[in-house]
């Protein structure tokens, strides 16, 4: 079987079209094609008035050795990788049990693995089971009350659960465990698609049906899930030769697991968790991340001015963004997690602050589009010396929207054009914002760093010549946004276990090693695979 990408259509062709390009472009007859199918379909739409749909398809020819001669030096002409996935390792009679902190993405995957190479996992979360924990984030959103362990961040699915449901990254992934992760989605009930779309997504309420077909698959065989259980502490052994090794968990109920194999995939918004471990002495430093707000635009705006008259095309949905600024202080100011036709979220974990993020549902039919806008920030010039200082600034930040907002869980927001004049706003225009549970009109200027402010007003007329529309005066902008990434890193060695901390095995997003839904699920395979090996050596 071959494997062809690169292969260029006009938005509108035929369906034969296709494979009369493919004839064409291996020089073949349409009778030398045994099958094909359709690997990957991205839109290339740099040029609004000539849209081009980019294909990666896999052909089977009746004689395929001459045209892989033919097209030897030709890198878009290849043999189809391997994208299978085989497991590392058979779990041992008598193998201990490995524990996972934490149900969201990568601790799904990193169970998921575990459960399927016969290790039998016991999978901690310290919030509820998704339709419980979906019920306590609308408690928030619609009447402003907060459950610090059950919220947007914690529970069954983790923050990706109330996100766009992204399935993409910007990893090179050489095992192909990117693929592995889309087909387990997909058995789980999400829509095929995300096999060959060059951006899937699958939105909030599909995630939740997905993340319990998966924990069912988890159980059955053999994998263990105890919700409403938050690590407190982590009981750590040093031997003669000053070795630390972890030998078990304390419970906030004050049980106490044993567990000699323990994958950290706490997510990144566990800060009193990242300051036990810190406690505890296991190593940690701080890394970059980003502040800002979310920005909505009505999504027919992103849509006009992405694909001009041909906005509205069934093939290519909700026009998306990517874009950046690197700004005369130093600073980088980009687009982040773009949500199109989607809602912004209150996102807070803790009583007394505000954060944001966006959502969308797998339609994204809401009026809306929304992304993070911000700045990225790192530890050398922005907090340096404690590596738990990242989180100091995040929650300075955030009680100061919370305050900003009415202390009541609404959100501070600013009409563009108020926010580049330096004023208050005192009303909001004709860009109707999403976030529950609700807004209030202030000064955006008083929630975010100086530099963070001056930044932003210089980025974002510069976006506006890139997407008419983007700097309106009446567009809204809602804080704050500080959970783009973790502010720390749980350093691990090449055997994915903690520097410091055998038995440790720190992953996914919270302990420093993913961004995203895709990136996270994939990391936990990794951590996974390490585990068993380990277990497996004895």
């Amino acid at each position: 079987m071959l494997r062809l990408t690169n292969l260029t259509l006009p938005l509108h062709h035929a369906e034969e079209a296709l494979s009369a390009a493919i004839c064409k472009r291996l020089r073949v007859g349409p009778r030398d094609i045994v099958r094909l199918s359709i690997v990957r379909r991205g839109a290339d739409a740099r040029d609004k008035l000539d849209i081009r749909l980019v294909y990666a398809v896999d052909v089977t020819l009746r004689n395929e050795a001459p045209v892989l001669a033919r097209h030897r030096k030709d890198r878009d002409v290849q043999p189809t990788p391997d994208t299978g996935y085989r497991p590392v390792a058979k779990a041992p009679a008598g193998a201990p049990r490995p524990v996972v902190i934490g149900a969201g993405p990568c601790g799904l995957f990193a169970g998921l693995i575990l459960a399927q190479m016969g290790f039998r996992p016991i999978i901690l979360d310290r919030g509820k089971v998704v339709r419980e924990r979906t019920k306590d984030t609308w408690g928030l959103w619609r009447k402003s009350v907060l459950n610090p362990e059950s919220n947007v961040q914690f529970g069954e699915g983790g923050a990706g659960t109330f996100s766009d449901g992204k399935l993409y990254s910007r990893i090179k992934e050489p095992r192909h465990l990117d693929r592995k992760v889309l087909i387990e989605f997909v058995k789980a009930g999400a829509p095929p698609e995300i096999l060959t779309e060059a951006h899937p997504h699958i939105g909030t309420f599909r995630l939740v049906t997905m993340v319990e077909s998966m924990r069912a698959t988890i159980e059955a065989l053999g994998g263990e899930y105890r919700f409403g259980q938050r690590v407190d502490g982590v009981e750590i052994e040093t031997d003669a030769q000053g070795e630390r090794r972890v030998r078990g968990l304390h419970l906030h109920t004050g049980d106490y697991l044993e567990a000699e194999r323990v994958v950290l995939a706490i997510g990144h918004s566990a800060r009193d968790t990242f300051a036990m471990l810190h406690a505890a002495g296991v190593h940690v430093e701080a890394k970059p991340f980003s502040i800002g707000v979310r920005i909505e635009h009505p999504q027919s705006w992103i849509d006009q001015a992405r694909f001009g008259v041909n906005a509205g095309h069934p093939v290519l949905g909700a026009a998306e963004y990517h874009i950046s600024h690197h700004c005369s202080n130093g600073r980088t100011v980009y687009s982040f997690c773009m949500c199109p036709g989607g809602t912004v979220v209150a996102a807070t974990s803790e009583e007394g602050r505000v954060a944001t993020n966006g959502m969308s549902q797998y339609s994204r039919n809401e009026r809306n589009a929304n992304s993070g806008f911000v700045v990225a920030i790192d530890p050398v010039r922005d907090y340096p010396g404690d590596p738990l200082a990242g989180l100091a600034l995040q929650r300075h930040w955030e009680e100061k929207a919370f305050v900003a907002g009415g202390s009541d869980y609404r959100a501070p927001a600013q009409r563009l054009g108020d926010f580049l004049a330096g004023k208050p706003s005192t009303s909001l225009g004709s860009v109707v914002p999403s976030y529950r549970p609700g807004v209030k009109p202030t000064d955006l200027a008083e929630c975010l760093p100086d530099y963070a402010v001056a930044a932003m007003r210089e980025a974002l007329p510069v976006f506006g010549r890139q997407i008419p529309g983007y700097d309106h005066p009446d567009v809204v902008m809602t804080g704050v946004e500080t959970r783009t990434s973790s502010p720390v890193r749980f350093t691990r060695g090449a055997d994915f276990q903690s520097l410091n901390t055998a038995g440790l095995f720190p992953a996914g997003e919270g302990a420093g090693y993913a961004g995203g839904i895709l990136s996270a699920a994939v990391d936990g395979i990794k951590v996974a695979e390490a585990v068993a090996l380990s277990l497996c050596v004895r």
